[in-house]
């Protein structure tokens, strides 16, 4: 009798848009931008040629990514008694702080930001993304934190007060070829039953008084059910990660028309800046919030591997 997967227990709904990122690769020599965040558009496929190896046919994933600002940056401190970390100060650019919804910013001072960095553990980026435009009708930004990866603190500043105000680009952090990992809440399916939910076996139609449900919940003499016991709940908006998902293509605003179907993308519509191509299947809906972040496991350590795109599907009965 299938009982699902326990890695992923408890099967409950995300309790935000924004997927989490909850770990990141740190060891790098040069400090980098860890993630940033698109709009899943939808799935089509590809014709793929890498050097010395015959054409391969792929689906592929497109992931619109829109204007995306540095409004500020945050500082860490090390938590007394505990060890976690702890948000020391939050410095931002004030015009761009205003841009993304923050209430009370005061001017940057690049002299007081410095005298921060003795006294943090860690430093990290605050970024926008303003999708108003694009086809996900979505009018406000939404708000991300984004790591720097390094170990040297004062790399890590440098790095920070530099973008600081500033426009990123999909293609300042990622390149062709690189692996990348997917951090994204799937698809909601709503309340469902313990055999679409866990994958249980339907009984006999002569066994009980149902079938489609468990035989048992439990012992008699526990006097309570396990909470490993399959029921009747929540399934799908979850966060899921997958890693080591590999980036076919960077595109800008100008190379739309060669990945739009005539009629658009099914329920997303045309993209209209710049995008990523992912090798295989994101989750989530269309119009979903994507995160997409530097690979953990760090396999391109070794070197990046380009696959030219040498044809992409965009008439609508080959999507």
């Amino acid at each position: 009798m299938a009982r699902g997967s326990m890695q992923y227990w408890q099967k409950r709904r995300a309790y935000r848009r924004l997927p989490r990122v909850r770990n990141y690769f740190s060891d790098s020599k040069e400090p980098s931008i860890v993630n940033i965040v698109g709009y899943k558009v939808g799935m089509t496929h590809a014709v793929t040629s890498t050097a010395g190896k015959q054409e391969e046919v792929r689906a592929c994933t497109v992931i619109e990514v829109p204007r995306i600002e540095v409004y500020g940056i945050r500082f860490y401190k090390r938590e007394n008694g505990t060890g976690y970390k702890k948000i020391l100060k939050e410095i931002y650019d004030k015009n761009s702080a205003l841009r993304a919804g923050v209430k009370k910013a005061d001017d940057y001072n690049a002299e007081s930001a410095k005298a921060l960095v003795p006294a943090s553990i860690d430093i990290s980026l605050l970024m926008a993304a303003y999708p108003k435009g694009i086809a996900t009708g979505q009018h406000h930004p939404d708000r991300f934190e984004s790591h720097i990866s390094g170990k040297d603190i004062s790399k890590k500043f440098e790095l920070a007060n530099s973008v600081l105000g500033k426009e990123i680009k999909s293609g300042d952090i990622f390149k062709e070829g690189e692996h990348t990992d997917i951090i994204t809440i799937t698809k909601g399916k709503g309340w469902a039953g313990v055999i679409k939910r866990f994958g249980v076996a339907r009984l006999n139609h002569k066994a009980t008084q149902k079938i489609r449900h468990v035989g048992v919940l439990g012992s008699f003499g526990i006097g309570r059910v396990l909470y490993s016991v399959p029921q009747s709940g929540q399934l799908g908006f979850n966060y899921r990660t997958e890693q080591n998902k590999r980036i076919l293509k960077i595109g800008r605003k100008e190379d739309v028309d060669s990945i739009n179907p005539k009629s658009g993308f099914i329920n997303y519509g045309k993209v209209k800046s710049d995008f990523i191509i992912i090798d295989g299947s994101v989750g989530g809906p269309a119009k979903r919030l994507v995160r997409i972040r530097k690979s953990i496991t760090n396999v391109d350590s070794k070197g990046i591997k380009e696959a030219k795109i040498t044809y992409l599907a965009t008439t609508e009965r080959s999507l």
